[in-house]
């Protein structure tokens, strides 16, 4: 018997559970992208260093290529999105499922105007971006010289 799945976690999981299920109105589009990971997305623990900020953000099942930065007046953002194609097939080739999901989130984080590109770093391993934010402040302005007047 075929029991349909996304991302490898059993639709009928929540049946089996003594719990009953949650049904939502609009159908649950984020878990059928993300599997039991959706409650889990994004998730971000921000650390403070002397020098820098340590932002890890939880990306379960993602790949490194799913994943985009962008700095823009002083606001880094994350964004992830997923599009997903599966088709199954039966022996003569007849098509017995076909389902196709797209998905996208974002989240900002206020850096500071004066953090450049080239000042944050960027890792991804075992399913979190891992970054390095610095802590920088506004340049000074020159100091006041001053002319001696003649006479």
């Amino acid at each position: 018997m075929l029991y349909p799945s996304i991302f490898n976690d059993n639709l009928f999981d929540d049946l089996m559970n003594l719990d009953f299920p949650r049904f939502v109105p609009a159908g649950n589009a984020e878990r059928k992208l993300y599997g039991k990971q959706s409650p889990a997305i994004m998730k971000t623990d921000v650390l403070e260093h002397e020098d820098h900020y340590e932002v890890n953000i939880d990306l379960p099942g993602f790949k490194k290529e799913e994943i985009s930065l962008e700095l823009d007046n002083g606001n880094l953002t994350v964004s992830t999105s997923r599009n997903v194609n599966e088709e199954e097939k039966n022996e003569e080739g007849k098509v017995i499922r076909q389902e196709r999901y797209m998905g996208a989130m974002q989240r900002s984080f206020y850096v500071g105007e004066y953090i450049t590109e080239e000042d944050i770093k960027a890792r991804f391993e075992d399913g979190v971006l891992k970054l390095s934010v610095p802590k920088k402040d506004a340049p000074k302005p020159p100091e006041k010289k001053v002319i001696a007047i003649e006479g």
